[in-house]
């Protein structure tokens, strides 16, 4: 049961992955990892197929075989997760909370900036 549930999320997170190649509003990158992970846990058979797609070779695999980003890909993924926190950073009246937010964006930007490396 649990490896069609990560065959189900992979296939989603890959059909948001493709959206986000045409939608520069919507990050590519995570969504492929997503879909890596799951399908690795799904099924072989479904990993290996999108190992070896353009897709992946593209989007993926730069980054897990040297730990590195184009720089669009940087720049669109940082943007639409900072868009995505900005809006309960406004909305939520606890100090907590917008004290952990703030924390994601300094932890963020300090990820994407220093531990991975542009190409």
């Amino acid at each position: 049961m649990s490896k069609v549930f990560y065959i189900i999320i992979g296939t989603f997170s890959l059909i948001l992955g493709i959206i986000g190649i045409l939608l520069p509003i919507l990050p590519t990158t995570p969504f492929l990892l997503l879909t890596s992970f799951c399908f690795a846990k799904g099924s072989t058979k479904f990993h290996q197929w999108f190992i070896h797609t353009k897709l992946y070779q593209k989007h993926l695999d730069s980054f897990i075989t040297n730990r590195s980003m184009l720089l669009k890909t940087k720049i669109c993924t940082l943007a639409f997760a900072s868009t995505m926190l900005l809006f309960p950073l406004i909305i939520l009246d606890n100090m907590f909370m917008r004290l952990f937010i703030i924390f994601l964006y300094l932890f963020k930007y300090y990820y994407f900036i220093f531990r991975i490396k542009t190409i």
